[in-house]
């Protein structure tokens, strides 16, 4: 019921909303629980297993209980927490996991069969026959499982990611967040106060409290209005910091329109619907502080029964009473401030039950002390509680209970780099261990400082630390005057009695299902939770995990220091993959990625294919021409006879510098790098770790300490991230800095026996034998331009790669077309580029396919004897060096005109076509309009002795069945005259 007057909420506001079909009135300021509550709602949704009565249980992100469903068709938003959810007017939100209706949900039955469906009954139950698993059990399990469920449509609504820097991030805006973002900003530190609710101020919204002699409200609106107005400050209402990660790096999630009508959120109004962000902070003050936990009686379920602290945020910051009579139930005197904030608004506490012989006394309201509360009434809301005490039973009628277990500090950040949290007897809680995080420092109710005054001081502290800790100093802030009361409980877990009592709400795990897993010796957490799936349900355990492993320790004898807790991973709090994955759909999921010549090469009628991540020309089709064969064909030709251009931009290039830069290359690379001369390029090969080859490239000196590597297009990455293990897992020693610089050149290789003439008369420099040597390198000028001109060759001829800054790409390719095209030459794509590499037995990913290692590629010369490498020791394990091994061979056929293909197996002749006389298979083939005749490459076993036999190739797919010739893989021109020429 509301109370008038009460609340931060604005009471001649009204707002408009419906909830299962049903039209009710909220007041603006309200979420959806606390106007469900005012309308007297209760009921919301059912568990997941059971299929009980859910109502509301708690006023923050912690919900198990109220999730809904809201939208429609693609833009339906499933599993969302009504404490959180904002209302706003037209809201239409359906409970979830009922059928037909919240009030007669048909699986409901399952609680009846709840003897037969207990802990762990899934892994026993659904064994045999084993042939109805497919047919029956899966089909029924996969239509059960879920909560809420999606439209199945695609949503289109827009979602962002974004990347923050700062100084100090502070997580959380209670007393002590304040408190500390107020001591940084002051200090002028670059600040970031992050709140998950949608206004600042934590718990201090929901009591009734003075701060320097004013509301506690009040204090929070002046101490906000501060922050506002200084520059260094940013505060982020809505956003949840999900995670924590190396380096300073924080995940956060905003909800940037949940709470707006669609007429003013998302497109309409260039809204993102969420936004994921990503914060580099040189510190953090974590300040998220503690959520309030349960005690497991029997049927403690029941809608109406809520913990205590929601029920005072929901009358003090919401104005809602959730009950006409409402009882307390608790085992601390935090619990006693709810009935104290009750009675001051005329609602009738019938009693307040403490555990405690030593409760305190109050002339308010009963106070029934050394008492628990053992049962409820009631199916879809509470009507009575039975309580326990040294004079019997008795029961008492309310319609509403306030259980307070005690409150768990949020640990769970300090927890995602892998430290776990210390068990305090005192406060009967967790702590988060100090220095979990780097540059972390933990204050308030998140550090086990539950008073006013000491979290303030906790949070002004944590702030002077933390910016010491970046070299940054602060003068003392003066702290405000508030309440320090003690903070006493006397633990208590479960009341002991027949029944199910409840500890995680939303799967349905009771205290009998955990210690049914300790009984069948699943003693460890984290194997209880698994076979109980507690804590495994969206609310990931926040209010049940710290009762549970209380039971749990119980239950094993042990204490719960030696029981320990479960791994807490991000995110925090459920996270959209759609905001994570911001910008990743459609053509953001597979960009397009197109080189600078790429409209030139349009021009000239180029097919583009997929190669790698970019866009690529596979043949440039001329007049006359009807297949990709016949362009090819005449491409090769050119380049054999003439000369030809071809973007290559796509290879990966990584700028290497530093005084270890060689010694590094001497680790990645199988041979040596420290001796290349400067001005030079060398070919190399890289292995993994286990010693197969993972790519090869080429990598020129272009000063002292100054090296640029090529990569596949394909592993560009790969062998990026491979640099960045070896500088920082391996050799963390190494005085070098390497970056990325694929994107920041366009290069482009010119190729044939006239490709000198073409680069001669195209730069500023002297271009020849002496001054450009095979395998030399050297800074150059086009028109003024600079660039980098390397003598390399991937095609068996005289060649060239120039490259030049890439906003200079597209004039640079269509001047050596036009260059080209004088000298009888022209473009030439990927198809006619494969077909020169196979001529001359050039390897790809084709032949590299993770499979093989140098001794396979015929290249065991290049690892060489004067130094170790990364992969050389496994390389050379018994096995991987012998000569029976598939090893890098040609293949011809024998007869004119025979077709091959890749992908092919090798028999010989007389060998019948099954997987024990497997040979080997072919990995490239192409036709040689220089030869005039297919050729391929392929791995076959003990290849090189194999030079002259004849072979069986068979492709049952592509109904091929040839012989063919063993021959060595450099078909043309294997003396190498015309690439040195």
């Amino acid at each position: 019921m509301r109370i008038a007057g009460k609340g931060l909420v604005s009471h001649n506001r009204t707002v408009n909303f419906s909830f299962n079909g049903k039209d009710y009135m909220g007041l603006e300021g309200d979420t959806l629980a606390s106007a469900l509550l005012a309308n007297d709602v209760h009921l919301v949704g059912r568990s997941f297993k059971y299929h009980r009565p859910r109502g509301i249980l708690t006023a923050g992100s912690e919900e198990p209980n109220a999730l809904v469903s809201t939208g429609k068709g693609a833009a339906r938003d499933p599993n969302i927490r009504a404490t959180q959810q904002e209302l706003f007017e037209g809201l239409a939100a359906q409970s979830q996991n009922c059928w037909p209706s919240v009030e007669r949900d048909v699986m409901a039955v399952n609680d009846l069969a709840a003897p037969f469906l207990g802990a762990g009954f899934y892994y026993k139950t659904f064994m045999w026959p084993a042939p109805l698993w497919e047919k029956l059990y899966e089909p029924i399990i996969r239509r059960a499982a879920g909560l809420g469920a999606l439209s199945g449509a695609a949503n289109k609504d827009p979602y962002e990611k974004a990347f923050a820097f700062c100084d100090l991030l502070v997580i959380g805006s209670g007393p002590a967040g304040l408190m500390a973002a107020l001591t940084a900003g002051r200090a002028g530190a670059d600040v970031i106060l992050a709140e998950d609710d949608s206004r600042m101020g934590g718990r201090l919204l929901a009591e009734v409290e003075e701060i320097d002699g004013k509301p506690a409200h009040v204090w929070v609106a002046e101490v906000l209005a501060e922050l506002e107005g200084m520059d260094n400050v940013r505060l982020m209402t809505r956003t949840a910091v999900t995670g924590v990660y190396d380096h300073g790096t924080y995940s956060a999630l905003e909800r940037v329109s949940h709470h707006l009508p669609p007429s003013q959120s998302l497109k309409t109004a260039h809204r993102p619907r969420e936004c994921f962000w990503r914060i580099a902070a040189k510190a953090s003050v974590l300040a998220a502080g503690a959520i309030e936990r349960p005690i497991a009686f029997r049927n403690n379920d029941r809608p109406g029964i809520m913990m205590a602290g929601a029920v005072r945020a929901y009358l003090n910051r919401w104005g809602v009473a959730p009950g006409a009579r409402i009882t307390v139930f608790a085992n601390n005197d935090d619990a006693h401030r709810t009935a104290r904030d009750l009675v001051a608004e005329g609602v009738h506490v019938t009693a307040v039950v403490d555990s405690r012989h030593d409760a305190p006394d109050s002339g308010e309201f009963p106070v029934i002390k050394g008492a628990m509360v053992c049962d409820s009434a009631g199916r879809q809301r509470l009507e009575s509680v039975t309580i326990r005490s040294v004079n019997g039973e008795e029961k008492l009628q309310t319609d509403c209970l306030a259980v307070s277990g005690g409150w768990n500090p949020s640990v769970h950040l300090t927890c995602h780099m892998g430290a776990r949290p210390e068990w305090n007897r005192e406060l009967a809680a967790f702590l988060p261990k100090p220095d979990a995080v780097p540059g972390m420092v933990v204050a308030g109710a998140a550090n086990g400082v539950f008073s006013t005054h000491g979290a303030l001081q906790d949070g002004a502290q944590a702030a002077v630390t933390a910016l010491a800790s970046i070299g940054t100093s602060v003068d003392a802030v003066p702290l405000p005057e508030a309440s320090d009361a003690p903070y006493r409980i006397s633990p208590l877990w479960a009341v002991p009695g027949k029944g199910r009592a409840w500890l995680d709400f939303q799967n349905d795990v009771t205290v009998k299902d955990v210690a049914q897993a300790a009984r069948e010796n699943f003693r460890s957490v984290e194997h209880m939770k698994r076979y109980t799936t507690q804590g495994m349900a969206t609310d990931q355990g926040k209010n049940s995990n710290v009762a549970a492993l209380a039971v749990l320790a119980d239950a094993t004898g042990r204490s719960i220091a030696e029981t320990g807790v479960t791994t807490f991973r991000p995110p925090f709090v459920p996270t959209s993959i759609a905001a994570m994955g911001a910008g990743a759909e459609d053509q953001g999921f597979m960009p397009q990625r197109y080189l600078t010549s790429h409209k030139a090469s349009l021009a000239r009628g180029a097919a583009n294919i997929e190669v790698g991540l970019w866009y690529r020309a596979s043949y440039f089709a001329k007049d006359g021409e009807s297949t990709w064969r016949q362009s090819c064909d005449r491409e090769v030709t050119m380049v054999r006879n003439a000369v030809g251009v071809c973007d290559v931009s796509t290879l990966g290039k990584i700028d290497i510098q530093g005084p270890d830069a060689a010694e590094l290359l001497d680790l990645v690379y199988t041979n040596l790098f420290s001796t290349l001369k400067l001005g030079r390029v060398r070919y190399g090969l890289m292995l993994r770790e286990d010693g197969f080859v993972m790519d090869d490239g080429t990598t020129a000196r272009l000063g002292e300490t100054h090296y640029v590597m090529t990569t596949t297009t394909a592993s560009a990455g790969q062998v990026m991230a491979h640099l960045e293990y070896l500088t920082q897992v391996v050799r963390p020693d190494l005085d070098v800095r390497f970056t990325s610089v694929t994107d920041q050149w366009a290069q482009f290789s010119v190729a044939g026996p006239k490709a000198r003439d073409l680069i001669d008369g195209l730069v500023d420099e002297d271009v020849n034998s002496e001054t450009f040597p095979f395998m030399a390198c050297g800074a150059i000028t086009v028109s003024g331009v600079a660039g980098r001109l390397f003598r390399i060759s991937f095609s068996g001829e005289h060649a060239y790669e120039i490259a030049v800054p890439a906003r200079y790409g597209d004039a640079l390719y269509r001047l050596l077309l036009e260059r080209a095209e004088t000298f009888g030459g022209g473009p030439y794509g990927m198809e006619a580029l494969n077909v020169l590499r196979i001529e001359k037995g050039f390897i790809t990913h084709a032949e590299i396919n993770g499979t093989v290692t140098a001794f396979d590629l015929c290249m065991q010369g290049l690892v060489s004897k004067k130094k170790s490498c990364w992969g050389k020791a496994l390389s050379e394990r018994d096995g991987l060096m012998d000569d029976d091994r598939m090893r890098l061979v040609g293949l011809k056929p024998v007869g004119a005109m025979q077709a091959l293909s890749a992908g092919a197996h090798l028999f010989d002749p007389d060998a019948t076509v099954e997987r024990v006389n497997d040979l080997g298979y072919v990995t490239s083939v192409g036709f040689s309009p220089t030869l005039g005749h297919m050729i391929g490459l392929a791995m076959l076993s003990g290849g090189p002795d194999r030079m002259g036999d004849t072979i069986r190739l068979v492709d049952h797919t592509r109904g091929i069945d040839t012989l063919c010739e063993v021959v060595n893989p450099v078909f043309f021109d294997p003396e190498g005259g015309r690439v040195r020429g």
